[in-house]
């Protein structure tokens, strides 16, 4: 994901300005608002252009090489267009890689580093802060659509899978109060949010680290553990969707909320692979048949859920045979979005030296396989909504029609629902859908 933020450029004379660059998963994008929101109470205002700004903000995404050198590019365009530059994020984490390339930035900062961004700022471009002009909604300022927002519940992450290097960059797992996350929740839906996307790196372990320590929200206290913190979000009157929620035996307590409509009926759970052999390569649950009868059980319990997950081909040493292993399996979990990712090295992951690596297009064919596989289970599950009536949150709309997003459906990495209308409709409105056609991502209806 890729967002640049503007408000209103400053006139002649006025605030100092800055332009920001956020790369990465939504859970740095929220590290981006949490910096904006603060430099903009003390009356920075955000430039639309580089060349505009005072100094330049780069949030960058270190995961995977590929991601490392979008963010380097990100860093050299701000560098040629302003040449005052900082960069924080989990590329700042190395920061001696960043130096080598770019030597006179004006500082380097590591991951959830706010107060440190904030200092760096202040260090290059003195804040001129206007109490009378200045003012910050209560929900900070957003880089997403009005109508949804991320929202965060932790840091870090204490499992340790052998293709990931995000403990390294981020640390281990540190909980937000229940508390906090609800009143910042609180405040979103106040503000009109219309969807709350419950994102942190394990979202599932959330308490652990705190051995799931109470604190006071509203006339209770509410203790900071997934079950209960996902209960009360349940309340707030928005929809409410869970991602990275990695498949703990707790996972199961959530389903009942489903069910009830509490929260939504979406379960975005990262489970990599499905061979045994493999996942025990990745340090990951490797009882893929369990995790098939708890999948049975979830959708008897709650027959309306839709599960979303992320699988790796071409992990090293993968064989023909766990690969098949892998095909077997998605063809009987049957799960509603899977997205599919060739395995690549990363620098420090423990995962490239545990076997033979894989060519690069043995790993192309085999996503190809995967994908072709996923797609004939998406257009049945697709195909069965046809003629049903469901509740659908626009994200865009026009003359000739509008776009939006089902139960079913994250912003940006699910499908979308093409919407026909005979009265207006309006960007975050929750209307209801006839299904009338379906592909393997997307369906196609009319308001009723």
């Amino acid at each position: 994901m890729t967002a640049s933020a503007s408000l209103r450029d400053a006139s002649k004379g006025a605030a100092p300005r800055i332009s920001f660059v956020s790369l990465g998963c939504p859970k740095a994008l929220v590290d981006s608002e949490r910096i904006l929101t603060h430099l903009r109470a003390e009356g920075y205002e955000l430039s639309r252009r580089h060349d505009g700004a005072d100094v330049v903000i780069v949030n960058t995404c270190g995961f995977l090489d590929s991601a490392k050198a979008e963010s380097l590019q990100a860093i050299g365009e701000a560098m040629a267009e302003n040449g005052r530059v900082i960069v924080t994020g989990c590329m700042g984490a190395q920061p001696e890689e960043v130096r080598e390339k770019y030597p006179n930035l004006l500082a380097v900062t590591g991951p959830q580093a706010y107060e440190s961004v904030v200092a760096a700022v202040h260090e290059a471009v003195p804040p001129a802060h206007d109490p009378f002009l200045d003012l910050v909604p209560p929900q900070g300022v957003k880089l997403t659509p009005r109508h949804y927002a991320y929202l965060k519940i932790s840091e870090g992450c204490n499992n340790r899978c052998t293709f990931c290097i995000i403990p390294s960059l981020r640390g281990d797992l540190v909980s937000r109060p229940a508390g906090d996350v609800l009143r910042e929740a609180e405040k979103l839906v106040k503000a009109g949010v219309k969807e709350l996307l419950v994102v942190s790196q394990d979202t599932s372990a959330y308490g652990i680290d705190t051995r799931y320590a109470e604190s006071p929200w509203r006339d209770r206290s509410v203790r900071a553990r997934f079950y209960d913190l996902t209960k009360e979000l349940g309340g707030l009157g928005a929809w409410v969707r869970l991602h990275y929620v990695y498949p703990y035996p707790h996972v199961d307590e959530v389903i009942p909320l489903m069910a009830d409509g509490l929260v939504l009926p979406y379960l975005d759970m990262p489970l990599q692979h499905a061979s045994p052999s493999v996942l025990k390569r990745m340090r990951r649950p490797g009882n893929q048949e369990r995790q098939l009868e708890r999948i049975r059980r979830w959708r008897e319990t709650c027959p309306d859920l839709a599960i979303r997950s992320t699988f790796i081909v071409g992990f090293p040493g993968e064989t023909e045979a766990e690969f098949e292993e892998l095909l077997a399996w998605i063809g009987e979990a049957r799960l509603d979005r899977v997205g599919c990712f060739e395995y690549e090295p990363v620098r420090g992951a423990p995962a490239n030296d545990l076997g033979v690596l894989i060519p690069p297009e043995v790993k192309a064919e085999r996503k190809r396989r995967f994908m072709a596989t996923q797609n004939a289970v998406s257009l049945r599950l697709q195909r069965a909504k046809v003629g049903r009536r469901i509740p659908v949150i626009i994200d865009e709309a026009g003359p000739a029609g509008a776009r939006g997003r089902s139960k079913a459906d994250a912003p940006e990495i699910d499908g979308s629902v093409h919407v026909s209308f005979r009265r207006p409709v309006r960007v975050g409105d929750i209307v209801t859908v006839k299904v009338e056609r379906a592909d393997a991502y997307d369906l196609y209806g009319s308001v009723v």
